[in-house]
């Protein structure tokens, strides 16, 4: 058979079928774990407050370790009636998210264990293995060995992370009824199709949708 026998190959146009992920692979838990390593914390010194208001922020405004670690003083305000953080998501965009009450009582805890200048990073990493803080940032990997170390030591799964916590937030809401739009506004997204790859609910196909067909 010679080379270049047909010059347009008559298979080019077909195209398979796409191939669509309707969940994400990011691991998530449920909200009785997700308080457990919340309460799990020591909050005697100002590192458990650090860290417990770090988590609380992850898992009450469904945010991205990276706008955690960028948060200053003064993104924590409040406009007279409710606190809010403003916080600098994935490409640059500008977000602001209302405190509720408890995540506004880890803030305010922690800053009162913390004093610091008002343009000062909000989260500040420890001097060594001590119980002091820097005055450096908690950078994105600090925040993610904490995780870990934090995770290990409330005996929950290893294979969660930090964004973990923003599936089991969406997840969460999802089941309660809340609207997929309202959702996806937490979480920052411009697709709807995005915010579903963070939904956990049970998608099997159960008895009683095929008992349903009416062949």
């Amino acid at each position: 058979m010679q080379r270049h026998a047909v010059v347009l190959n008559p298979a080019a146009s077909v195209r398979g079928p796409r191939v669509r992920n309707v969940s994400g692979k990011t691991p998530s838990t449920d909200p009785a774990n997700a308080r457990a390593l919340l309460q799990s914390i020591t909050t005697g010194h100002v590192v458990g407050l650090r860290d417990r208001a770090i988590l609380a922020t992850m898992m009450y405004t469904a945010c991205r370790v990276g706008a955690v670690s960028k948060l200053r003083r003064r993104d924590f305000h409040t406009d007279g009636r409710q606190w809010y953080l403003r916080l600098d998501e994935k490409g640059g965009a500008a977000r602001q998210i209302p405190c509720r009450h408890d995540l506004q009582g880890y803030i305010e805890e922690y800053i009162a264990a913390a004093p610091g200048d008002h343009d000062a990073p909000l989260f500040r990493a420890a001097l060594g293995r001590t119980l002091q803080l820097s005055e450096r940032p908690f950078q994105a990997k600090d925040i993610h060995r904490m995780v870990k170390r934090r995770l290990k030591a409330a005996g929950l799964p290893s294979i969660l992370t930090c964004h973990s916590f923003r599936a089991t937030t969406a997840t969460d809401l999802l089941e309660q009824g809340v609207p997929l739009e309202d959702v996806q506004e937490l979480l920052g997204h411009a697709d709807p199709r995005t915010t579903r790859l963070y939904d956990r609910r049970d998608r099997t196909v159960t008895r009683n949708v095929v008992e349903r067909i009416s062949i």
